[in-house]
């Protein structure tokens, strides 16, 4: 058996009572790193063997491990921050796993677009999730894609990033467009800036930009 685990996005306390009991009771934990999920896992006084399971090796070992579900082990995935399937690992042995009749439950819980989405006083009734955008091979032709959008937009973005893709989001969209990027959730130091693209863009031109990046952006007006 497989399950996916969610992990807080920040704030340790974010954790569910049942995914601490599943992480407890599984034979086998996956990590994305494993020095990551050591942090949550000491907090919890989680002794359980730990491996490593990210996108540079999930393709090798992700048949070894169906094997070893098959033979009756049962196994949580986690991710540094989040859940796994969003913009992280876990499709490919999620895959597997159905292929092979292994039984997968995913837990409800942390993952850093939905608290950024709610709190961007933006319409919420529909929206798009983009994850993290391209970085060249077919972006302008997403942006130009995205332009015509009606739905609220969603998105990944690196801080390093961050002022040159609200420049971009000014250049296919308006400056006046609204848009919330929020930086830090549930951490100590987290912000929500909200206003249009050109002054949110401004704000963050002019500051040293850290964190874990949410950007939502209102979508074209009918």
């Amino acid at each position: 058996m497989l399950y996916i685990v969610p992990s807080p996005i920040g704030n340790l306390a974010d954790i569910s009572f049942r995914a601490v009991a599943v992480l407890k009771s599984a034979d086998l934990i996956l990590a994305e790193d494993t020095r990551t999920s050591s942090v949550l896992l000491r907090h919890y006084d989680i002794l359980k063997p730990v491996t490593p399971h990210h996108q540079h090796n999930e393709h090798k070992i992700v048949h070894h491990l169906v094997e070893q579900m098959l033979a009756g082990k049962t196994m949580a995935m986690l991710t540094d921050a989040g859940t796994p399937g969003i913009s992280d690992p876990a499709f490919l042995l999620v895959r597997e796993c159905v292929k092979n009749n292994i039984r997968v439950e995913c837990l409800p819980g942390a993952t850093a677009f939905v608290p950024a989405l709610v709190n961007s006083g933006l319409p919420i009734n529909r929206f798009c999730f983009e994850g993290f955008l391209p970085l060249k091979k077919g972006r302008q032709t997403l942006f130009k894609k995205l332009a015509e959008e009606e739905r609220t937009i969603v998105f990944y973005e690196s801080p390093m990033r961050l002022v040159k893709t609200l420049e971009t989001c000014i250049q296919f969209f308006g400056e006046e467009r609204q848009c919330c990027v929020s930086r830090e959730l549930t951490k100590m130091f987290e912000e929500n800036k909200r206003g249009s693209l050109r002054e949110v863009c401004d704000y963050f031109n002019a500051k040293t930009v850290k964190g874990e990046i949410v950007v939502v952006v209102s979508g074209k007006e009918q």
